[in-house]
């Protein structure tokens, strides 16, 4: 009897483990299915130069940008969309890790829990909240600068606009990409996956920061005279602006009076009110995760207010400056961002809609209110209302210092409070030169065909 007893003990032990280890496969299986489907190995799914022959990459107005036929990789009949959307349809190597084809082949496939991958003939359709229009004349925009410029509706999360460069052709790889200087970083996707010198696109959050503990900020007047020294540092200002309230000041985006509030501040708050802005954290964007921006708080007197107006060590990811713009617009939280619209599987069921997800709190809403209109009194002082037109623009430029001898990147970062144009954007051109006049046309260019349906 005891023999008996033990073996229905091991025999229990069994099933538990054959139970667990069916449950294990089955998670595993819901989980990562269609990440097994697209592999590689998946010989029925590539041809013999590795390329994926199954599925269709599509723009949000149904626009195909690539597509397989007969065994082949396909794209879009302009080579310049095709330079425009290489970073969010992929390449044929698979080296842009962004690139649907890379990033989303799972969905590609056509792969579904009860068939599995159909193969090259019943290819899955994964549609972008892209529109190929608006990466068109951004990358024109650029014109041949590397950089990043995007666009997102911050209720909703779609981005609308997503272009990194330098970039290329897909179906006409530069033999020399890996050696000309001109495609340094052309893998990488600039706008999720890298970081850069912010220059005075920070000062939002130093003022947000001082809004909330400068009691008496509103009131206060600072005097310009193209420069301040605070400890051994000379804080260096792009001109000489005399007398000026704050509205004046972050207008004129003066380094000597925000270098003096950021000392006044002190790094911990600075610290605070970055880490709640969302620039050290990282966004995931349908799976794909955005760098982290980062920051050296260790720091007082002149190099704290160095890096109060965006320089010393600051780094800052664009999407995360993005989706912070949106937030400030959207009374303390915005949508967080998305790439895919919407997919069919192989048997051409559509996916179920979009949840939008929001952010937490990144900035206090009697706080966002007052930066918005302070960024849309830049527009009116500075910027130049009529380079916007029908658009109600809060903006605030950077001119990003990144060493000595080189050109500074060009920043332009807002929002627009239209009803039907809920947008928040970036726009980086990295050794472009001045914000407002480099940057600023980039975004320009880019809401203009948005907003007016107009096209330069």
């Amino acid at each position: 009897m005891k023999k008996i007893e033990n073996r229905a003990f091991v025999c229990l032990l069994l099933a538990l483990a054959l139970a667990a280890g069916t449950a294990f496969f089955l998670f595993r299986y819901l989980v990562q299915g269609g990440s097994w489907a697209s592999s590689a190995f998946n010989r029925h799914l590539y041809n013999t130069r590795g390329q994926l022959t199954a599925g269709t990459v599509l723009d949000r107005d149904g626009d195909v940008l690539s597509s397989a036929e007969n065994g082949e990789r396909t794209y879009y009949d302009s080579e310049t969309v095709r330079k425009a959307t290489l970073h969010a349809v992929g390449d044929l190597q698979g080296n842009i890790g962004t690139g649907a084809l890379n990033a989303f082949a799972g969905k590609l496939t056509g792969w579904n829990l009860i068939n599995g991958a159909f193969g090259a003939d019943r290819g899955g359709e994964l549609t972008l909240t892209l529109d190929a229009r608006y990466n068109y004349e951004a990358y024109q925009a650029l014109n041949g600068h590397a950089g990043a410029v995007a666009v997102y509706n911050y209720k909703t999360g779609e981005v609308l606009c997503m272009v990194s460069a330098p970039s290329y052709d897909p179906l006409h790889v530069p033999e020399d990409i890996e050696t000309n200087g001109r495609y340094k970083g052309a893998y990488v996707n600039r706008f999720l996956s890298s970081a850069f010198t912010p220059g005075s696109v920070y000062k939002t959050v130093t003022l947000a920061a001082a809004l909330e503990n400068l009691p008496d900020l509103e009131t206060r007047t600072w005097n310009c005279a193209g420069s301040v020294q605070i400890g051994e540092e000379t804080i260096v200002c792009s001109g000489v602006h005399g007398e000026q309230d704050l509205a004046a000041a972050f207008a004129n985006s003066c380094n000597a009076a925000f270098a003096d509030i950021a000392v006044e501040l002190g790094a911990e708050t600075l610290r605070k009110y970055t880490e709640q802005a969302g620039l050290t954290a990282s966004y995931r964007l349908d799976g794909l995760p955005t760098a982290r921006g980062s920051f050296d708080w260790a720091l007082d007197g002149g190099r704290l207010g160095w890096a109060g107006v965006g320089q010393d060590k600051d780094l800052v990811n664009p999407c995360a400056l993005m989706v912070y713009m949106g937030a400030i617009a959207n009374g303390g939280r915005a949508a967080e961002p998305y790439l895919i619209l919407k997919t069919k599987n192989g048997l051409g069921i559509p996916s179920l809609p979009h949840w939008t997800r929001k952010t937490a709190a990144l900035i206090d809403r009697g706080t966002a209110e007052k930066l918005a209109d302070l960024m849309a009194g830049n527009v009116e002082r500075t910027y130049g209302k009529s380079r916007f037109p029908n658009m109600d623009l809060c903006a605030k430029s950077g001119t990003a210092e990144v060493g000595e001898g080189l050109t500074p990147h060009a920043w332009f970062a807002g929002f627009l409070r239209n009803e039907d144009a809920p947008y928040a954007f970036v726009a980086m051109v990295e050794n472009g030169g001045g914000g407002s006049s480099v940057a600023g046309n980039v975004a320009a260019r880019v809401l203009d065909v948005m907003v007016n349906g107009c096209e330069k």
